[in-house]
């Protein structure tokens, strides 16, 4: 019996891991797309007349199968990849896609959502039923639904092509990344604290490496830029950070950026839009990309400003070193840590041993139980891989969830950090509770030592973990994250605030070996620099989304490098600054269409995030229950079950104002 297939009778419903072999999976998903092809078309050929039942809660369960096969399969291929779940990504991307295709293309299908859409409003359904059944209707027009003939076949070909092309992109930035490390000789690591020094060896163990290494992973190559006295090693280091994708090799990423974007532009002429970035932004709450760079330039002036302010005191740094200048991008975080170091007195090296993986995580569970009640109990695997750890996430004594987290980096991961569900959060056909997984790529260490930066990764994947763990809707579909772009983010960057909380760091900021808190002296420089190099950080960022929003706004560039350049020179981008995400290896943006025209959303949610901590401070108490009851009422249980505009105006009474931002990142001149 294939694993995959066989009903999931273990603790939690969880998939059964220790069972499961890669050579599986290729038939899961062909029995999984058979059983969804056979549910689908029984919907399409009822003969009874379309209703809310029979037609749209309907598909809710028709991909029951296919959602537990592909929640786990995808989960790997991201977390844990290999050579043959790679060989499987890559013949699912265009499968996968001709069935989305072949549904959204059912005209007999369509037509009964489309019916039932028409007469919607003598249907006596719910709120949360008339924006599931808004959101199908979008959905099925958006994929083509309303298209026939040739130009249905072509966006069907499109769609396929984008899918393979996502995939190889993904696959081709893994592979830069796994392959690259610099070794080091003993003499190379004078000057660096003693966690980069572990965290280099283990990188060197795990290469099969006699002596230590730096690797591409950014919880190990950011400190070594930081700390590193020698010039020449943060540069080899540091360029072959922003190359990855474009080497010239196999891996290569430029063209098929560049077929990307013109695919991704025919597709949005044949739906019948002026742009991709229109048709992409119409569902956001962005809607237009004039509203887009309207709220980035906004931000834009004001951190170029700080940034260059910043530069010149670095460069003189640099001068002052006996080296002449001008101040490099492989020279910045060298210059800011001895900044930092001797303005606020901070040491990354001291603040480390305060901040331990178990600690930070004690300190995230903690203020999710006192704001929503929640309680973890770490739970036994086997899980998909032995660094995954496992909690039983209860309230009141009742399952809520299943919490996992997968910390540490390793060569079969992808870069970054991110949050995804196995099985999401739905009511419809039994009480469906949530698998949900973060996954970190921290430096491994005995034990795991933080940066404050890790610290507040962990702490926004958690804020994504929560608005999936307490997801109360009847619908998967509008289930926990499954909101506008650009208001997924609200939750994971408001979660990050609890972090800056000092009753927080004070309990849970203790020092691994002793056991003592964070020194009172340590804890106020730490919180004092919290503004500290926000020109660089808000730079790298707007840079990256002024880019991916100019490629995207008007005809795709032939060369997607001469854009980018063209975008930066335009807006005076500091010479020492480089985009956060160069085209070559930007993921969020080409790797699928997620966050394509939309990685500004982490800016449009921060908005959001300023505003909606501020309602707690306002109340006096950051773990206000009051205000946290509205917070998870309207915004962590709601999911899409509501236009993001009308859940946060009840959460917070009205939309805020781009102040908050600009105050919360230290960019607001002083009145």
């Amino acid at each position: 019996m294939n694993a995959l297939l066989a009903p999931w009778t273990g603790a939690f419903g969880l998939p059964p891991f220790a069972a499961i072999r890669d050579e599986d999976f290729a038939p899961a998903f062909d029995a999984a797309l058979t059983d969804t092809r056979a549910n689908i078309a029984a919907i399409a050929d009822n003969p009874e007349p379309p209703t809310f039942a029979n037609t749209i809660e309907a598909m809710e369960l028709a991909e029951a199968l296919l959602d537990r096969v592909s929640g786990l399969f995808y989960n790997l291929a991201g977390a844990d990849a290999n050579d043959t779940r790679e060989a499987l990504m890559r013949d699912l991307a265009p499968k996968m896609s001709a069935f989305s295709s072949e549904i959204t293309n059912n005209k007999t299908l369509s037509g009964r959502i489309e019916t039932l859409w028409q007469s919607r409003q003598s249907l006596d359904l719910t709120l949360e039923q008339a924006r599931v059944l808004d959101l199908y209707r979008q959905m099925f027009v958006r994929s083509g639904a309303l298209l026939q003939g040739e130009a249905a076949d072509r966006l069907t070909a499109v769609k396929a092509r984008l899918a393979v092309l996502g995939t190889q992109f993904s696959q081709n930035l893994l592979a830069e990344e796994r392959s690259w490390f610099m070794p080091l000789s003993e003499a190379d690591l004078e000057g660096l604290p003693d966690f980069v020094v572990t965290a280099a060896r283990a990188a060197g163990a795990e290469k099969d490496q006699p002596g230590p290494v730096v690797t591409l992973s950014r919880s190990l190559i950011v400190p070594f830029l930081q700390f590193s006295p020698r010039r020449a090693l943060r540069q080899k280091a540091y360029e072959a950070w922003v190359a990855r994708g474009a080497n010239g090799n196999a891996h290569d990423n430029r063209a098929i950026a560049a077929e990307i974007l013109s695919l991704r532009e025919e597709r949005a002429k044949l739906l019948g839009y002026h742009s991709f970035a229109d048709f992409k932004l119409e569902p956001e709450m962005a809607k237009t990309p004039e509203a887009v760079r309207s709220l980035l330039m906004r931000v834009w002036e004001p951190a170029r400003a700080k940034a260059l302010s910043d530069a010149a005191v670095l460069e003189a740094m640099l001068q002052a070193d006996g080296i002449p200048g001008p101040l490099e991008p492989w020279d910045w975080r060298y210059y800011s840590e001895k900044r930092r170091l001797a303005e606020h007195d901070l040491d990354e090296a001291a603040l480390k041993p305060y901040l331990s993986l178990d600690a930070m995580l004690a300190a995230q569970f903690d203020c999710a139980n006192r704001l929503f009640g929640l309680e973890f109990r770490a739970i036994d695997g086997p899980f998909y891989h032995p660094d995954v750890r496992g909690w039983d996430v209860t309230r009141d004594g009742a399952h809520v969830a299943v919490f996992l987290g997968d910390y540490f980096a390793r060569g079969s991961k992808r870069s970054g950090a991110w949050c995804s569900a196995m099985r999401s959060q739905r009511k419809l056909g039994g009480d469906q509770r949530p698998i949900v997984v973060n996954v970190c790529n921290f430096a491994k260490g005995d034990p795991a030592l933080l940066s404050y930066d890790d610290a507040r990764t962990l702490f926004h994947e958690f804020g994504h973990a929560l608005h999936q763990m307490l997801s109360n809707v009847t619908y998967g579909f509008i289930s926990g994250t499954s909101v506008a772009r650009d208001f997924v983010e609200l939750p994971s960057q408001l979660y990050e605030h609890w972090l800056e909380v000092p009753q927080v760091l004070e309990k849970h900021a203790r020092h691994w070996q002793t056991g003592e808190a964070m020194p009172a002296d340590l804890l106020q420089r730490l919180l004092a620099a919290g503004t500290y190099d926000q020109g660089f950080a808000t730079v790298e960022f707007v840079a990256s989304a002024l880019v991916d929003l100019a490629f995207h706004e008007g005809p795709a560039p032939a060369d997607p490098m001469q854009k980018q350049a063209e975008v930066l020179e335009s807006i005076g981008m500091p010479r020492a600054i480089r985009m956060r995400h160069a085209t070559p290896h930007f993921a969020h943006v080409f790797s699928g269409d997620g966050y394509s025209s939309g990685y500004y959303s982490y800016m449009w949610s921060e908005v959001m995030d300023a505003d909606a901590f501020a309602a707690f401070e306002e109340a006096g108490d950051p773990f206000d229950p009051e205000t946290a009851k509205r917070l998870e009422t309207f915004i962590l249980s709601a999911g899409g079950a509501q236009p993001p505009e009308a859940l946060y105006t009840q959460f917070r009474g009205r939309m805020p104002g781009v102040e908050p931002l600009l105050k919360g990142r230290g960019l607001l001149e002083p009145a």
